[in-house]
């Protein structure tokens, strides 16, 4: 996305519904790849999925939390589908990325994400727009950048809150990308 693009008024919409596409053309190139293709499209699947998810958690969740109303039932249903999608890419990290078993569950997956996107520009997006004013939102995407520039590259579930991410987040983080660096992944 072009700088000029992401500096619309309600730019943090902008920037995470790009994102959501991103999201949806990777598993779409995860599923039509094989072998050492499909690896890496995957690794880039799950980082940006842990990256955008840990952004969410510390920016946006919060704030449609205490902004919305009825924000708490939206963020925790939101939270839980969370949860659900990290313990789902820890699975499939551990499976042959060509097997039948990788397949079905990456479907599975790609299934849910795209349900839960939904639900999140839906029931958050949309409603933080009109709540919001444009500097608000612009402040919003800055700080989503900033939580992502930070955030881990792998799932890690059961750290699916802003003050989870904020405690376990920072050396997560410096392991993920240890890890990815050492592997030459990420």
């Amino acid at each position: 996305m072009s700088e000029t693009q992401g500096d619309s008024a309600r730019d943090v919409v902008v920037f995470l519904k790009a994102q959501h596409e991103q999201i949806k053309a990777l598993f779409t190139q995860v599923l039509a790849a094989s072998g050492d293709e499909r690896e890496r499209a995957f690794v880039q699947l799950r980082r940006l999925l842990a990256v955008h998810e840990t952004a969410e958690e510390e920016v946006v969740h919060p704030r449609a939390r205490t902004d919305l109303a009825n924000g708490a039932t939206i963020v925790d249903a939101r939270l839980q589908e969370e949860h659900e999608a990290k313990e789902a890419l820890a699975e499939l990290e551990k499976l042959a990325v060509d097997s039948a078993e990788f397949d079905a569950k990456l479907r599975s997956l790609q299934r849910d994400v795209l349900e839960h996107a939904e639900a999140e520009e839906q029931q958050e997006f949309a409603r933080l727009e009109v709540a919001l004013d444009d500097e608000q939102l612009h402040r919003m995407r800055n700080a989503v950048k900033m939580a992502e520039a930070m955030a881990p590259t792998r799932p890690h579930a059961g750290v699916e809150s802003a003050a989870a991410n904020m405690l376990a987040g920072p050396f997560a983080s410096m392991l993920d990308r240890a890890r990815d660096a050492i592997r030459g992944k990420g």
